[in-house]
């Protein structure tokens, strides 16, 4: 559920980014996660990329290429490429 939240934020910043840059469709989206927490559980890579393909349907992400990648920061993640 947590992941759910995240994956809307980081859609959020996508959408931001593709838009800017007149992007008419997105093939990947490549992000690092730190250690990040919300009520007491951790955010897993694997669910936040199964809410990211979710959320991501009927919009010019939907098909994209997701890659999370784990990194030593806690309570951050990084765009690293869109």
């Amino acid at each position: 559920m947590h992941e759910l939240h995240l994956a809307n934020k980081i859609l959020k910043r996508v959408f931001d980014i593709a838009k800017r840059s007149k992007f008419k469709k997105i093939l990947k989206i490549k992000i690092k996660l730190g250690k990040i927490i919300e009520h007491s559980q951790e955010i897993k890579p694997k669910n936040l990329e199964i809410n990211l393909k979710t959320l991501s349907k009927n919009t010019m992400a939907e098909g994209a290429e997701i890659e999370v990648k784990c990194f030593s920061r806690r309570g951050v993640f990084k765009l690293e490429e869109v």
